[in-house]
């Protein structure tokens, strides 16, 4: 089996280098979906209005706006070239500043990229190069790009949430990570429970708690992890949304009512569940005593 083990010593290179440039494309989504969605959002209201509006173009599936126009500098309009373009090293040799105009490069761009390389790399770490890895990238990647603009929109686009929800049911048709039954019921259990809570809070208080996006991303997980994995999920974003939320009241005097996205948390505990989440469960069993 030597090509197999020369192909189990490179996918971790292979995938951190492959996460680099995925996370170079993502900033591009993060950036154009939601302009794309305003955008979009306009344009029927205007007709609602019967008012002119500029048109929305909609080639190549509709994803024309993550190929046109070309990358530029949002300050003087520079075409970005492909040796500006290299994740992480471009920004560093650039020093974060624009090669044209010398205005700041936000750091986030190279953070994004980082991330997704070095999360990546710990994904193919953990399941190998395996069918169970790939599926395992595609939800990674699709993570990191609802995080960043639900922290920047406050909003999880159905058009990341969506395909991320079918796709875990069809890799659990043979079983990839839970059995089918178990995936069909958590992608259910996962949307209701939190619409649930929804419901429950807004009777309560007339507000709303969160958003329908974070019904679906719920749902990714149950799709991918079943329902099995469900209340790990919760808790941990509870958790996790707890301790930031407190520590952003006391540290930075954030105000209570400024209401803070959960799709960030979600996002966090549903990716330590895909890695962990068996582990976890059975060491709470048996310190439960339940196993």
């Amino acid at each position: 089996m030597p090509e197999f083990n020369a192909m189990a010593e490179v996918a971790p290179f292979g995938a951190l280098l492959l996460g680099l440039i995925v996370g170079s494309f993502l900033n591009v989504v993060i950036l154009r979906l939601p302009r794309r969605m305003h955008a979009e959002l306009a344009e029927a209201c205007a007709d609602l209005r019967d008012e002119q509006a500029e048109p929305v173009t909609n080639r190549w599936f509709g994803l024309d706006y993550l190929i046109t126009p070309a990358s530029t500098c949002p300050h003087c309009g520079h075409a970005i070239r492909a040796w500006e373009n290299i994740p992480v090293l471009s920004y560093l040799l650039l020093r974060g500043r624009c090669s044209n105009c010398q205005a700041q490069i936000s750091v986030r761009y190279p953070l994004v990229e980082a991330l997704t390389g070095l999360l990546s790399l710990g994904v193919v770490l953990h399941f190998g190069a395996t069918p169970a890895a790939l599926a395992a990238l595609v939800l990674l990647w699709g993570l990191v790009a609802l995080t960043v603009i639900d922290l920047d929109e406050q909003l999880l686009p159905d058009q990341l949430t969506l395909p991320l929800l079918w796709l875990g049911l069809l890799v659990n048709i043979d079983g990839l990570f839970i059995d089918l039954t178990s995936a069909v019921i958590g992608a259910a259990a996962g949307y209701l429970s939190l619409w649930l809570v929804f419901q429950v809070f807004r009777l309560i208080t007339g507000r709303e708690g969160m958003g329908y996006g974070d019904f679906k991303l719920l749902a990714v997980f149950g799709a991918f992890l079943g329902w099995q994995m469900l209340p790990l999920v919760i808790l941990l974003s509870s958790l996790i949304g707890a301790i930031v939320g407190i520590g952003l009241v006391v540290l930075r005097g954030r105000d209570r009512q400024i209401p803070i996205p959960f799709g960030p948390y979600l996002a966090a505990a549903g990716f330590v569940a895909l890695l962990w989440g068996e582990q976890i469960n059975r060491s709470y069993l048996q310190l439960a005593g339940l196993a």
